[in-house]
């Protein structure tokens, strides 16, 4: 069986925070991919972002429900929630939509492991991440290429 290790993206395209929303824009049109690794100045992972992290910026913004009662306002949702939708729409740079929060996986991992944990996540693409560093991406397309060969 093939290990993720084999199949990557080694020569891996990746943003900082500090990378305005018009460049990331722009890599996702002439690169063609849907997300990309965010790292620091050392080259740590500290996040992915991903086209539909950019399209959201364009929603509209959702209210939260409110409950008005003794002249107090509770909040039905949570506060962060619409201070976070408020960040991502007036977003400028790759810091304000990212998701920090990182599903990654080990070189040596199986395709399997790979193909179950992008099913199971719903995600495309997985950051390859060996002893903290990132080594590689590894997305669906290279595991549906396994199948032609």
């Amino acid at each position: 069986m093939k290990t993720v290790a084999e199949i990557m993206t080694s020569d891996v395209v990746t943003v900082h925070t500090e990378t305005t929303v018009r460049e990331l824009a722009e890599l996702f049109v002439t690169r063609r991919i849907g997300s990309l690794p965010v790292v620091d100045a050392t080259g740590s992972l500290v996040g992915i972002v991903t086209e539909s992290d950019l399209v959201e910026q364009g929603k509209n913004l959702h209210l939260p429900t409110v409950i008005s009662l003794f002249d107090w306002v509770i909040y039905l949702e949570s506060e962060k929630t619409l201070e976070k939708e408020l960040k991502k729409m007036g977003a400028r740079t790759v810091a304000d939509i990212y998701q920090p929060e990182v599903i990654s996986i080990a070189p040596s991992a199986s395709l399997n492991e790979a193909a179950d944990l992008m099913s199971s996540r719903h995600i495309s693409a997985l950051p390859v991440v060996d002893s903290g560093a990132l080594v590689g991406i590894v997305s669906r397309i290279d595991i549906i290429r396994t199948l032609l060969v």
